[in-house]
């Protein structure tokens, strides 16, 4: 059970720093005057984590199954804010990558332009010297980035709501695996309005979040703001974010209790 655990966190880490990653894509398309191309190619690296999300949810889902009685709730329980934990990590490594993924970034552009198309540029990158040219964008993130970093300028509505929906992603999957063994009749009920919970918070990230960033981005793009201002923003964002899954923390079972409150007022 504690490899499988494992396992699972490894690839909760890995979507979850990929998802912080994304924040900086619009960072490598600016630097490149590229974005189209930095956001096409990025596609590429969301696979990654899809696949990992499509290994690690039947992994979930089997620490439910595993539950027999209301005495292995507990376990249950500490499995799913390990799995949170790990969430949290994710998002730190992916805000720690983000000056190093920026420039390999805008270097994966460069070579994407010269042969393409994706198959031909990973035949080109994926030679010895290439690998070793890597080396010399890897950045070490730096304090005066952080210390850099002030609410002002960037809307705290826009903050709160990535927030918000951060949290709910992070914890609707989990909080309604934990609902559907406090009420196992309901199991099959509970289960399926984790679909309607996920989408709220993309629907949250697709009409409040995401057009402002894509606004900041046009206007550096045309010289009306400053590349700094995109940098704080992205920098807040990913705070905001990490702030989620602490929150995700808080409310599993909060949101397990209410969810499973829902479903038995449904007739």
């Amino acid at each position: 059970m504690i490899e499988k655990l494992l396992i699972i966190c490894v690839f909760v880490g890995i979507i979850h720093m990929i998802e912080t990653l994304a924040y900086s894509v619009r960072l490598a398309g600016l630097k490149t005057r590229k974005l189209v191309v930095a956001l096409s190619l990025f596609n590429i690296i969301v696979i990654v984590s899809r696949t990992a999300n499509m290994v690690q949810a039947p992994l979930t889902g089997k620490l439910g199954d595993a539950v027999q009685s209301k005495e292995d709730l507990p376990v249950l329980l500490h499995q799913l804010q390990t799995i949170l934990i790990a969430a949290s990590i994710g998002t730190i490594a992916g805000a720690l990558l983000i000056p190093s993924f920026v420039s390999i970034f805008s270097r994966m552009i460069s070579h994407l332009e010269v042969a393409g198309s994706v198959p031909k540029m990973m035949k080109n990158i994926a030679s010895i010297h290439t690998l070793e040219k890597a080396k010399k964008h890897v950045k070490r993130p730096r304090w005066i980035m952080l210390s850099q970093l002030r609410i002002g300028g960037v809307p705290k509505r826009l903050l709160l709501l990535n927030l918000m929906a951060t949290t709910i992603y992070t914890v609707g999957v989990l909080s309604t695996l934990y609902a559907s063994t406090l009420e196992p009749t309901l199991s099959k009920s509970i289960l399926m309005s984790s679909g309607l919970i996920n989408g709220l918070a993309m629907i949250t990230l697709a009409v409040f979040v995401d057009p402002q960033v894509a606004i900041l981005t046009e206007k550096v793009m045309k010289g009306e703001s400053t590349k700094q201002s995109m940098n704080k923003m992205v920098g807040t964002l990913v705070i905001s974010r990490l702030c989620g899954t602490v929150c995700a923390q808080i409310l599993l079972v909060p949101a397990a209790l209410y969810i499973a409150w829902i479903c038995k007022l449904i007739p």
